[in-house]
């Protein structure tokens, strides 16, 4: 299922991870491991935040993508299933009316 992911990392652990060279490896890592269709990094609300959209092909592997966020930032990490403009009119054609 195309899925937005949402990374939020607080502050001070964001500082840490960029001080001790761990930020980075472990972004690179994660983009490697979903393959995005896209990827975008901002601050939202003062805090360093990524959106990723992927293929999320099972829900078994939410552990996988999340712990290495948890335990290398304190990561707050949301999942949000999203379609793109073909899959809107795909499913705008199966409503009748």
């Amino acid at each position: 299922m195309r899925t937005m992911m949402r990374v939020t990392i607080p502050v001070d652990h964001g500082n840490k991870a960029i001080k001790d060279g761990s930020l980075p490896k472990i972004i690179q890592s994660l983009l490697q491991d979903v393959k995005p269709e896209a990827a975008y990094f901002t601050t939202l609300d003062g805090l360093r935040t990524g959106f990723m959209v992927f293929d999320l092909k099972d829900s078994t592997d939410i552990p996988r993508i999340t712990e290495p966020l948890f335990q290398g930032f304190n990561a707050t990490v949301q999942f949000v299933p999203v379609m793109n403009a073909d899959d809107l009119k795909a499913g705008l054609n199966k409503i009748d009316m």
